[in-house]
């Protein structure tokens, strides 16, 4: 999704730094140790079990993954659902981010599956489909991916429209014009897809039943895991911004950013006062003296900790705008954590943490996808007002 109104450019600069060449070892570490995996089978390096069966590579490259991706959805619903158009500049990077977050989050989906050979049936096999909330986050996932690529194309368009050839230039110019017509059929996608699938990994939580703590078993999770992605969002676009003006020496977007920190501390302290009367209204409050307990409250903690940075006058801010997201994004980053593995109890007998290969394969798949960010904006125009930048990034 991109505007007319703002000016997008290449930051420009040489991509082989050495911070980028650090990303790309710790990324080929993680390649080379998902080879392993695929050559020997999940077991010669995973934790995983029978009784635990999803991991690191699903509570945090996945549910965490695809939530730091929504930057996307967030600032779309603002952008263009609330007709907020300042927040123009914000989307096309957000947009990338969001890309980035779901590809590698397919990445990590077929890293984890036992049979990933047969993933290519899912789509394709209707006959066999099922009411089943995994079923429809592969599907919408996939999808969401695909209509992230087309929303960002008019980077590449915009690019190739820069060249000398006339027949490229022709050809881009034709293709912005397709898509700026069907602009409409892409928001609606980009908004619908997101609120699907994220409210179906809250509705995943609910399958295994009492074996999940009562703290986090609660029919509202598809609402719960739905908000939570808005506020991560939120929290991404800001550290993006911020980290990318800093680092590409660009124009500070700080008066945006405070007010789009404004509707991230309004959304989190709601979702922290849902959750705590659900908690109340349930006669759960019993929990809380529980170490299940002392991880429910972190949540609400961190969040709590983080609104009240941004409802202050410190917004204004840039470094404290920083700080705040760093706690909305551990906050809700915690809440998908603890819903997926630490609430999650399969029986005594069971236990799990995840091991150093696990632990290769996400440093690795976080390195690649900011390596890639970084060649991208540097190579195709992402961020506006970017101007070509010594930066060593």
């Amino acid at each position: 999704m991109s505007s007319h109104a703002v000016v997008h450019a290449p930051v420009g600069g040489r991509i082989m730094t050495r911070p980028f060449m650090v990303l790309l070892a710790i990324a080929a570490v993680g390649a080379i140790t998902a080879a392993y995996r695929f050559a020997n089978g999940i077991g010669s390096l995973s934790n995983l079990s029978n009784g635990y069966p999803w991991g690191v590579w699903i509570a945090i490259d996945v549910v965490i993954g695809t939530a730091i991706g929504c930057g996307g959805y967030a600032v779309g619903l603002l952008a263009y659902v609330l007709n907020k158009g300042k927040y123009h500049p914000l989307v096309r990077p957000a947009v990338l981010t969001s890309l980035l977050g779901y590809g590698l989050a397919v990445i990590a989906v077929v890293i984890d599956l036992g049979r990933y050979w047969a993933l290519w049936k899912v789509p394709l096999f209707v006959w066999r489909w099922s009411h089943s909330p995994q079923l429809e986050v592969a599907l919408c996932v996939a999808a969401y991916t695909l209509v992230l690529l087309i929303e960002l194309s008019p980077a590449l368009f915009e690019k190739l429209r820069m060249g000398v050839r006339s027949r490229v230039k022709s050809f881009a110019e034709g293709a912005l014009r397709i898509l700026e017509k069907n602009f409409f059929w892409l928001l609606a996608l980009g908004l619908l897809l997101p609120t699907m699938h994220q409210s179906s990994l809250g509705t995943m939580v609910l399958l295994p039943g009492p074996k999940v703590h009562p703290l986090w078993f609660t029919p509202w999770l598809p609402l719960l895991f739905l908000v939570n992605c808005i506020i991560m969002g939120f929290a991404v676009v800001t550290l993006e911004a911020s980290f990318s003006a800093a680092v590409f020496r660009r124009p500070r977007e700080t008066a945006m950013l405070s007010s789009l920190s404004l509707v991230a501390a309004w959304v989190a302290l709601g979702w922290v006062v849902f959750r705590l009367a659900e908690v109340t209204l349930t006669g759960k409050l019993g929990y809380l003296g529980s170490g299940y307990g002392i991880a429910f409250l972190a949540e609400l903690a961190v969040l709590v900790a983080g609104s009240a940075i941004l409802l202050s006058g410190r917004r204004a801010q840039s470094v404290w705008q920083v700080r705040a997201a760093i706690l909305l994004l551990l906050g809700t980053a915690l809440h998908r954590i603890n819903a997926y593995l630490v609430a999650f109890r399969p029986g005594s007998h069971f236990s799990y943490f995840p091991a150093v290969p696990e632990l290769l394969i996400t440093f690795g798949i976080f390195a690649a996808e900011i390596a890639i960010y970084v060649a991208v904006v540097k190579t195709f125009p992402i961020l506006s007002g970017a101007m070509p930048s010594p930066a060593k990034t």
